[in-house]
């Protein structure tokens, strides 16, 4: 555990990193060693940094620390490509992160917040209630971990999807301090298009996305095409209704020029009939966007079902009809509890 005053250089830009070397009376180019020591060679001891001065270097491990987070609890899925970590902060709170391997790509699963503010109604995250927002330096400190993991294996981090615990745009100036610095060329240089952010439809933050010169990836969290269903489903839309969020998409796709995802997890009996698939299909029509859809993943205690194959391959028909790009996700991790809307925080079962 550090104390309190201990400054957490993952909290820090890149800008304010070299504002405090020069307070501290070096000169400018100790901070991109000390920012390529922490993001490119993945280093957390300062007296590894071996061409800072033996003063510098005394001194970073005496006043800061490179937040190193605990793992307490590790599962990996039986194929060995999905890999889930339980990670206690320096207060003692728990959040989960996911660690994905494809044929191409290494994706990175990272929480914003302990516990989600939603409360979406088949969403363990959400049925657990809200707790606080994770740091700058947590949310990177997630990457940084599966990067070093990735690093033994002669591998890396090639994507990171902000689509873990909590609702990332409620948390954005953190979120958006971690991205950047992730994204910083000196360290990991992950690109814009590495990024994904997922809201449950966060107007406000969705509006300031776009107005950001980084163009990351944004997904959004639908379920349901009409109001109704989706106060239900995700009682967010009771702050910002369909019409809002809608309307804050196009300015993004406008400012951006970026395609959006909508992710939909269809629950048996729920949203998934013929009649939901056409609505969502007249909500979307003509819209720069690609549609996601998710057989639900099972939730411990939950009352909702998945939807059957089929009937997602029906959804699916009619949304690919009406020309929305539209894809099944496959489903990755469920058995260990790491897929979508199964993240809990909590300790794993032995």
């Amino acid at each position: 555990m550090k104390p309190d005053d201990n400054l957490n250089l993952l909290d820090l830009s890149a800008d304010e990193l070299q504002r405090l070397v020069v307070e501290w009376g070096e000169p400018r180019f100790r901070a991109a060693q000390i920012w390529r020591w922490i993001y490119h060679t993945l280093t957390d001891d300062p007296g590894e940094m071996v061409n800072l001065p033996k003063d510098l270097r005394r001194r970073l491990e005496e006043e800061t620390h490179i937040g190193r987070l605990e793992v307490v609890g590790e599962a990996m899925s039986e194929d060995g490509l999905t890999e889930k970590v339980l990670f206690q902060a320096d207060d003692g709170q728990l959040f989960e992160s996911v660690l994905m391997r494809y044929t191409n790509r290494n994706s990175v699963c990272v929480s914003s917040q302990v516990g989600c503010p939603i409360g979406c109604v088949f969403c363990a995250t959400g049925n657990q209630g809200f707790t606080r927002n994770l740091t700058t330096g947590e949310i990177t400190a997630q990457v940084l971990h599966f990067a070093r993991k990735l690093a033994e294996e002669n591998a890396h981090v090639t994507n990171v999807v902000l689509m873990g615990m909590g609702e990332p745009l409620l948390n954005f100036d953190n979120m958006w301090q971690a991205i950047m610095n992730l994204n910083d060329r000196e360290g990991l240089a992950l690109g814009a298009r590495r990024f994904t952010v997922s809201t449950s439809g966060v107007v406000p933050g969705i509006e300031r996305m776009a107005h950001e010169s980084f163009a990351v990836g944004l997904a959004i969290s639908l379920h349901a095409a009409d109001n109704a269903l989706r106060d239900k489903l995700v009682p967010i839309n009771r702050t910002y209704p369909l019409d809002q969020v809608m309307d804050a998409t196009r300015f993004y796709i406008e400012r951006t020029g970026r395609r959006v995802t909508f992710e939909i997890a269809l629950a048996k009996d729920v949203n998934d009939s013929i009649d939901h698939a056409q609505a969502v299909a007249e909500l979307l029509r003509g819209m720069l966007c690609h549609v996601n859809l998710i057989p639900l993943n099972p939730v411990p205690g939950s009352p909702y079902l998945p939807t059957p194959k089929e009937q997602v391959m029906r959804f699916q028909e009619i949304l690919v009809q009406a020309r929305i790009q539209t894809t099944i996700r496959l489903a990755r991790g469920t058995a260990i509890q790491a897929g979508c809307g199964q993240l809990r925080g909590q300790h794993l079962p032995k």
